[in-house]
């Protein structure tokens, strides 16, 4: 009876010990199987860090230094000693305006100076002669008086006539125009033979080896860009983007900032000044000019983690369990292929990557992480 029931005893232990192997079986299997059918999507965990940003600025070219070349006297244009497009050195003859009348005019200036002079000398002579007779009681003090005013008169006569022969030589001079400066001749108005009147534009005169890019900027943005500057105590350097979108080889530094903000635009007006020795940039193009700005301790999502809904950023943030919910946030600007964060998620937190088309809100999914630096690139 006794090894009965020992049999017996043994055969329940087994049967149990069969059973709970097969259930733990049983159980592995099932949640191998579940795993498995979970998707494997790219996550990556948000992190504060330090970048920078641009802000761009659409801005006017001007040339160091740009002027009218205008004529001062009237004539016909007589020679073209320059073309369109060419370099000038500072004094050389652009224009020549016929100078026969203006040579005539100084002839008789000079000549009308001459004859001041020898009315002078008689007056002179006249003048002590009338002095000796006064010492001798032979006239009255009063023709003395008399001589020597018509002697001052005759004084007079002579510095107005020199006057007239300096005022006659600088409008000859007028007829040979001349560059003020190196630079760069611009399109020439006139033809050889062409009637020139005074105050005729006859060219403009260019000199590019720098150049000065006007801009405004919001006075948000200039309060930005003091606070950083009073922090780095250093001076922005800033880049311009030309027409075509590429960068031109040369940093600037901003120069100017006016001191009146403008009551309707709201914004205030900045002055760069760029190097141009390969006079690329020329005056009156446009371009964009670029100012860097730090930023700090920012987070930055990835525009392939977002989704919108009716203009609201949202992205899919995961919790401990793996399950994916849908969030908003608020961006403070876009950067590249990024947003910078503002408001709404925390550092630290995990979110979907790629993929959010496939995914919905308590979705359970195999979390695959991707590294910040993987991400940035």
């Amino acid at each position: 009876m006794k090894k009965l029931r020992i049999k017996l005893a043994l055969r329940i232990a087994g049967l149990s010990i069969l059973i709970f192997t097969g259930c733990r079986e049983g159980s592995q299997e099932q949640k191998a199987t579940t795993t498995s059918s979970l998707k494997e999507l790219p996550v990556v965990r948000l992190e504060p860090v330090d970048t920078f940003c641009y802000n761009e600025y659409v801005a006017e070219i001007r040339a160091k230094q740009y002027i009218e070349i205008r004529s001062r006297v009237k004539g016909f244009l007589e020679h073209i000693y320059v073309d369109e497009g060419k370099y000038v050195a500072r004094g050389t003859v652009l224009f020549h305006i016929n100078d026969a009348e203006y040579r005539a005019t100084l002839d008789r200036m000079e000549a009308n100076l001459l004859s001041a002079i020898a009315e002078k000398n008689r007056i002179e002579l006249e003048a002590e002669r009338v002095k000796r007779l006064v010492d001798s009681n032979i006239v009255s003090l009063t023709e003395l008086k008399i001589a020597q005013y018509n002697l001052e008169a005759a004084e007079a006569k002579i510095r107005q006539e020199e006057a007239n022969v300096l005022q006659a030589r600088l409008m000859l001079s007028y007829t040979d125009i001349r560059a003020p400066y190196d630079g760069f001749i611009n399109r020439i108005m006139y033809k050889i033979g062409s009637l020139i009147d005074e105050g005729n534009l006859l060219t403009t005169l260019t000199d590019n080896s720098e150049v000065l890019a006007y801009f405004n900027v919001s006075e948000k943005e200039y309060l930005e860009y003091m606070r950083e500057e009073d922090r780095e105590k250093v001076s922005h350097e800033v880049e311009i983007l030309l027409a075509d979108g590429s960068l031109h080889a040369y940093k600037g530094m901003v120069e100017t900032i006016e001191r009146e903000v403008d009551p309707t635009t709201g914004s205030l007006a900045f002055r760069a000044k760029f190097p141009n020795p390969s006079r690329i940039l020329k005056h009156g193009a446009s371009g964009k000019v670029r100012i860097a700005r730090k930023l700090k301790n920012v987070i930055l999502i990835p525009q392939t983690a977002t989704f919108d809904v009716q203009d609201r950023h949202y992205v899919f943030v995961m919790d401990s369990s793996h399950r994916l919910f849908s969030r908003q946030f608020f961006i403070q600007r876009r950067l590249g292929h990024f947003y910078v964060h503002d408001s709404g998620l925390h550092a630290g937190e995990i979110i979907l990557y790629e993929g959010v088309q496939h995914v919905r809100d308590s979705m359970q999914v195999m979390p695959r992480f991707v590294s910040w630096r993987a991400a940035a690139k």
